[in-house]
This record gives C-alpha cells, sequence and structure tokens, in this order.
C-alpha cells in the first residue's frame, strides 16, 4: 500500500489545483483561440507562450492574449450584438468610423475595437530575435529617423513617458514615411485614419509580473523579440494599401 505522507498530500494538492488554472497549460502549447461568439475573433498566436521569453515571460503571454484581449474580443461583441449594421465592417474601418457606431455602444467599441486591433498587432510583430531591420523598411527608418539607434532610443522615450496606461505606436503611410505617436488607454491611429506599422503595450498587465515597476527594462528588452520579417511585410502593405489592423 503506498503511504502519502503529508507534505505528499499538500503537494498533490498543489498540483491538482495547479492543473486546474486556466494559465496551467505546458510552456510548449501554442494559444489556441475558442470559436468566436460574434463577428470578431481571438486571433491564435503564431507562436508559443514562452517564445518571446528574452523579454516576456510565458505566463504574462497567457493571461495578455487569453484574457486581456479575449475579454476586449468578446465585449466588443457583445456591443455590437444587436447591431448588425456593424458586423461585416472590418475592425480597421470601424475604428476609423467610429462617429457611424451608435452613441449608446461608441465608447465600448471604442475601448474594446481598439484593444483588439492594438493586440492583434503586438502579436503578429514579435516571435523573433530581434536584430535589425533590413531592406526597403530599413531605408524608411533612416530616412526618418537618421539610424536605427536614435529610432529605437526616440520610440522608448515615447514608450516610457506615456502616463499611466497606453501605447507607443510607429505609423506609417502610403508613401512608406514613419512617424512616432503615443495614445492613451487603447485607443489606435487608426481613429485618426492612420495605419499602424508596429507598437508597444505599455499597460503594466503586458511587463508587471517580470519587471514590476520598471517598465524602462520592459522597453529595452522588448526590441530582443521582434520579427522584423513580419514588420517589414507590414510595411510593404502599408505601402500597397492592404494593410488592415
Amino acid at each position: 500500500m503506498t503511504v502519502l505522507h503529508r507534505r505528499g498530500l499538500f503537494g498533490a494538492a498543489a498540483g491538482l489545483a495547479a492543473a486546474a488554472l486556466p494559465w496551467a497549460t505546458p510552456r510548449r502549447a501554442f494559444a489556441q483561440a475558442a470559436a468566436p461568439a460574434g463577428p470578431h475573433a481571438l486571433p491564435a498566436l503564431p507562436y508559443a507562450f514562452d517564445a518571446n521569453e528574452a523579454a516576456i515571460d510565458a505566463r504574462t503571454m497567457e493571461l495578455h492574449w487569453r484574457f486581456h484581449h479575449g475579454a476586449q474580443v468578446n465585449n466588443l461583441n457583445a456591443a455590437i450584438r444587436e447591431h448588425t449594421a456593424l458586423h461585416d465592417m472590418p475592425l480597421d474601418r470601424l475604428l476609423m468610423n467610429l462617429a457611424q457606431v451608435p452613441e449608446g455602444v461608441r465608447t465600448a467599441v471604442r475601448n474594446n475595437g481598439g484593444g483588439h486591433a492594438n493586440h492583434s498587432m503586438f502579436w503578429q510583430i514579435m516571435g523573433g530575435r530581434g536584430g535589425d531591420p533590413a531592406g526597403e523598411l530599413a531605408q524608411a527608418i533612416a530616412q526618418d529617423f537618421g539610424d536605427v539607434a536614435t529610432f529605437r532610443n526616440r520610440f522608448n522615450a515615447a514608450a516610457n513617458g506615456v502616463f499611466g496606461s497606453g501605447w507607443a505606436f510607429v505609423t506609417v503611410n502610403r508613401e512608406g514615411r514613419l512617424a512616432i505617436v503615443t495614445k492613451g488607454g487603447q485607443d489606435n491611429p487608426l481613429m485618426d485614419g492612420a495605419r499602424v506599422l508596429m507598437g508597444n503595450d505599455v499597460w503594466e498587465h503586458a511587463y508587471y509580473l517580470r519587471y514590476q515597476n520598471r517598465r524602462a527594462e520592459y522597453t529595452a528588452n522588448w526590441w530582443n523579440v521582434l520579427d522584423w520579417t513580419r514588420i517589414g511585410e507590414r510595411y510593404a502593405a502599408a505601402k500597397a494599401g492592404t494593410l488592415g489592423t
């Protein structure tokens, strides 16, 4: 007969409890989104939760994706459930035309639709190994910022300077010109008619488990997980007029 000592019992109980927690999935598990309950869906991550460990720990990635982004998608679908005319409107068009959204749900669409667009972009541009951009994007950075080091310093200064919760973005126009902007809350440059090349989330939930109040350390490390190939593809799509969110 197997005898479990008191310490063993506690350990077994803790293991069972951890298994029941929504974030207690294997570190190498890939995130698969549930079926959407409306026209907008939580995108699956294109990599494992621990793919960005050089900057963001796996637990933060899962909590951020599953619960923060997931809630925004659910809330957006709930806000427009009775407004069927909005169901076929792509997310970028929805955010660019908030004045057409019924006033009673406009704030919910702004906050949750903005969050959905912001996070969908955020997941897409990470999962890489950092380094430097190449090709036309590198040329655009040199043209608009002088060099990559200056670009990073200016972007980090903007991100670290956001008061409270918000985002730092790089916008891009059809001519390929770049600019750095910041937004509070979950606002997105699409609301001003601009397209987003890339951006960093500086809400505390994006970094607090590892960095606590050290936002500058997080923003410095974030460059180590960027996928410049994907960002370059976004740049090309912006110039072609096909970039969405």
